[in-house]
Parts: structure tokens; C-alpha cells; sequence
């Protein structure tokens, strides 16, 4: 039988204390359990590796004959009674495999385990009580144009074979994460099942510009609107809305629409604001007559000067 170091195993060290076993053991166990790792035989395999290490290091006497015995352990009462001494080597090199059998009884099969782990788990190991452990926590991307994070609504999510469907809240952002508990993968011996962690990705392919709860947009406004002021109708998420533009109003200038931007996250009926900034649309294709008149302008403005 091949030795096993059981500290490796657990991945502490020889001086590591009880309560330092205790916590790498079922750190480690939560990670390797079969039920959490299904049909992953390295996973098993270590799982089971990790028991037998616990089985020795958490028992005191067991972990004294193993440190002084190493994968002989077992046989330290006789290794004991008949002077065996582990520390000369040169004892141990010219041992028989008959004389060793004896100490052994001959019962290495040559098994993945030793036949410490063989004699607890075997036939009687199905009565020995386990321990519940928390599912696996799941987790999921789900992609979202702008339109619909905008609006709360119902979607079917595909997670592990499993279909669910969830309520997606208004005002949801690029990389946002929410929980669904217990939609993960379920628990070991009765233990309660993990939690499903979505991440939202939000495509913007809108003339929006969105920054938390508040959206921006620019708008054109054309030459003599600018000048001589008007009414014009802006766009928003929830339809147009119409504002007055004042008399020479700038390039730059810019506007807040309260209440009209993005859906504040759970918050119902509360929302950002929008904040427009107007730029200009130069007039083209001009008449014959709109140049003279234009002409015109720009003499005056010349003499007032």
C-alpha cells in the first residue's frame, strides 16, 4: 500500500491543531462531495481520500501512531511489541515482504485506498452519520437591451437543464448581480440548495446615454428656432414630450426633464431625470432668395458693428 500523507491531503501542516483540522476538512469535503460533483470520479476519489485523512488526524491516538508510524499506523501495537523502530531505516530496508506480511496480514489488494478507508466505508460504512452539506450556488449571464431593462417584466432562464422563470425589476444596470435563492444546485443529505447569482449585461443601442438613473441625449436644433425661439418635441423612454426653446439659445446649452429618465431599481414610480443638450443644424440647400436675405443680414450686422 502506497503511503498517503493525510496533512498534504487536508493541505495543513503537522503542528495544525484540532480545530484547524476540523475547519480544512470540511472545507475540503464541501468541495469534493459527489453529490456537488456528480459522475466526476476525481472528484469521488478525492472525496474519499479526504474522509480517511479526517478519520486518522481528528483522532488524537490514531494521529500519534500516524506520525510516528506513517501508512503502518495500524500495526503499531505490534510494531510495538515486537521493538519495531520506524526512525532506523536501515531496519526497515532489509525487512522481508514476508516478514512484513506478517505485521500486515497480507491484506493489501492494491486498491485505490488503503484498507483503513475500505474497512469504514465498505458494508457498514452506509450507517455512519454524514453530515449535511449547502448546495452549489449557480451562476448565469443574461443579456438585456436598454428598451426592456426600462420596463419590469417576466423571463425564462435555462440553468442547468432546469427552466425557472423570474421577475426582472424595472431599472436594472450593466453588471448588476441579484440572487434567486435556492434555485442552485441542491444539497447533500438533506442540506439546503445553493443560490442562483444572475449578471446582467444591458446593450444600449439607443440615442441615449445612461449613467445610473439619469439619461442624456443631445438634440438638434434648427438655425431660426435657435434664434427666434419655439417649441419643439424631444424624445424620451415613455414617449415625446414637448418644451420651449427660448430665444437665442447656444450651442451647448442643456436641459433637465425631471422625472423622465431611467426607473430607479425597486423603487416604484420613481425615476432619474433626462438631460438633453441642444446643438445646431445649419440650414443647406438654400433658396435663391434665403441667400439675399441672408446677405442682407450679415450687412446689417456689419454696419451695426
Amino acid at each position: 500500500m502506497d503511503y498517503i500523507d493525510y496533512y498534504k491531503t487536508l493541505e495543513i501542516t503537522k503542528s495544525a491543531t484540532d480545530a484547524e483540522i476540523k475547519k480544512a476538512y470540511r472545507k475540503a469535503a464541501r468541495k469534493y462531495h459527489p453529490d456537488l460533483n456528480p459522475n466526476d470520479k476525481e472528484a469521488e476519489k478525492k472525496f474519499k481520500e479526504i474522509n480517511e485523512a479526517n478519520e486518522v488526524l481528528s483522532n488524537p491516538e490514531n494521529r500519534k501512531k500516524y506520525d510516528k508510524y506513517g501508512k503502518d499506523w495500524k500495526h503499531a501495537d505490534e510494531f510495538e511489541k515486537a521493538g519495531y523502530n520506524p526512525n532506523q531505516q536501515q531496519q526497515t530496508r532489509q525487512q522481508s515482504s514476508s516478514d512484513y506480511n506478517d505485521f500486515s496480514g497480507g491484506d493489501f489488494s492494491g486498491s485505490d485506498f488503503s484498507d483503513f478507508f475500505n474497512s469504514m466505508y465498505g458494508s457498514t460504512g452506509g450507517n455512519k452519520r454524514q453530515s449535511k452539506y449547502r448546495g452549489q450556488d449557480y451562476n448565469a449571464e443574461l443579456q438585456l437591451d436598454l428598451d426592456s431593462a426600462y420596463n419590469t417584466h417576466k423571463q425564462n432562464l435555462t440553468v442547468n437543464g432546469k427552466n425557472i422563470r423570474i421577475t426582472i425589476p424595472a431599472g436594472v444596470e450593466n453588471g448588476q448581480i441579484i440572487k434567486i435563492p435556492g434555485h442552485g444546485g441542491p444539497g447533500a443529505n438533506g442540506g439546503p440548495s445553493g443560490d442562483l447569482y444572475i449578471t446582467f449585461t444591458i446593450e444600449n443601442n439607443s440615442n441615449f446615454k445612461r449613467e445610473g438613473n439619469n439619461l442624456y441625449a443631445d438634440v438638434a436644433l434648427d438655425l431660426y428656432t435657435a434664434i427666434l425661439g419655439g417649441e419643439i418635441f424631444v424624445n424620451t423612454f415613455d414617449g415625446k414630450v414637448k418644451i420651449k426653446v427660448p430665444e437665442e439659445t447656444q450651442p451647448g446649452t442643456k436641459v433637465k426633464l425631471k422625472g423622465k429618465g431611467f426607473p430607479v431599481y425597486k423603487k416604484e414610480g420613481q425615476f432619474g431625470d433626462l438631460y438633453i443638450t441642444y446643438t445646431l443644424k445649419l440650414p443647406t440647400k438654400l433658396s435663391q432668395k434665403e441667400k439675399e436675405l441672408f446677405e442682407e443680414l450679415s450687412k446689417i450686422s456689419n454696419h451695426e458693428q
